[in-house]
């Protein structure tokens, strides 16, 4: 929210800057001594939250959950009835249950939300700050148990935006070294957003928006095996239930919903500019009580209508809980009740 003339719309013909891939755009943004210092912060903390309280329910939620498929056999009484392979069985004419066998470790791949939305913050933290925190206690978890963690970053584009520059994948490996190299690529993401931020207040891009769609597609080609995957994301887009559906069929897809105190209330009074921050447009509007009402309403209804989609592909959602400002210790250890709570609750389900 500011007020600032209107920005120069942007228009296909326009000289534009020089074209990036992702991973060109991460490369860019120097590794400082703040970036450092906060980098090894997270460690610390993180390290210490995984080892008291996030490491055992990691595992006895995920321990033996990755699977591959081995063969078909003919069904028995007692087999469950989504084992069934409907293809085999209408061409055999017979009724084949698929069976599988346990691998002996779990890919985890952190699907990151980087789009300039992520970037809003009314507390000294932003929600992609947020999301670097979250990627620590998930990848230290992770390669606590073993496992291989992995990373798709992606950020608003247009139609025609080619795919190496909006999304960044490093593929899923073990060890300390390379999960902090995840969370130092998530704060580089970070500073990227900052700078598509500050360019669009110059020349506003309307045709650009995120689209969860193209990430959600993009993890289903790359990883041809089922992974457990946490999608980080404000899910402040629209068009991508479809792709939310054929993604929760192929892999263990667990959204985490990152939110701030700023979008549960409207702020300003009187007449305000309002910002896309992915398109860099300007909204006026007269801020007041009936102004309020409304914009808590249809906060209300989004939120409502996004409960409601996750419930139709059955999966159930970590949804992060606001605050005012604390210190990052304090906002970790919420995190990481938050996540104990989904995991506790997802155990008694199994």
């Amino acid at each position: 929210m500011r007020s600032s003339p209107t920005p120069t719309k942007w228009a296909p013909n326009q000289t534009a800057a020089p074209r990036r891939t992702a991973r060109e755009e991460v490369a860019l943004r120097p590794v400082s001594r703040e970036v450092l210092r906060r980098i090894r912060k997270i460690e610390i903390i993180t390290n210490r939250l995984v080892s008291d309280q996030l490491a055992g329910q990691y595992q006895s939620v995920f321990k033996g959950r990755g699977m591959s498929f081995d063969e078909v056999r003919p069904y028995q009484p007692g087999d469950e009835i989504r084992q069934i392979d409907w293809n085999v069985s209408a061409r055999t004419g017979d009724i084949y249950v698929k069976q599988f066998v346990e691998e002996r470790e779990l890919t985890i791949l952190l699907v990151v939300d980087a789009s300039a939305s992520q970037s809003f913050g009314t507390r000294e933290q932003t929600k992609i700050s947020d999301a670097a925190w979250l990627s620590a206690l998930l990848g230290f978890s992770a390669i606590r148990n073993n496992d291989r963690v992995g990373l798709i970053a992606f950020v608003e584009q247009a139609e025609d935006t080619p795919e190496d520059e909006a999304l960044l994948f490093i593929p899923p490996k073990k060890g300390r070294s390379h999960c902090l190299r995840l969370v130092r690529d998530v704060m580089a993401v970070e500073d990227w957003a900052e700078a598509r931020i500050a360019e669009r207040r110059e020349r506003a891009r309307p045709d650009v928006q995120t689209r969860l769609e193209t990430a959600l597609g993009y993890l289903n080609r790359v990883t041809r095996r089922r992974v457990v995957a946490f999608l980080i994301s404000d899910f402040r887009a629209h068009g991508f239930t479809q792709a939310l559906g054929v993604t929760s069929q192929r892999h263990d897809l667990i959204p985490i919903v990152t939110s701030d105190p700023g979008e549960e209330t409207l702020i300003g009074a009187g007449l305000t500019f309002f910002e896309d921050p992915e398109t860099g447009e300007l909204f006026p509007g007269w801020v007041g009580g009936r102004a309020r009402r409304r914009f808590a309403a249809a906060e209300a209804r989004r939120r409502a209508e996004l409960q409601q989609t996750f419930a139709r592909y059955g999966m159930a959602p970590i949804v992060l809980p606001t605050g005012v400002t604390e210190d990052l210790e304090s906002r970790a250890s919420r995190y990481t009740k938050a996540i104990i709570n989904y995991f506790r609750l997802r155990a008694k389900r199994q």
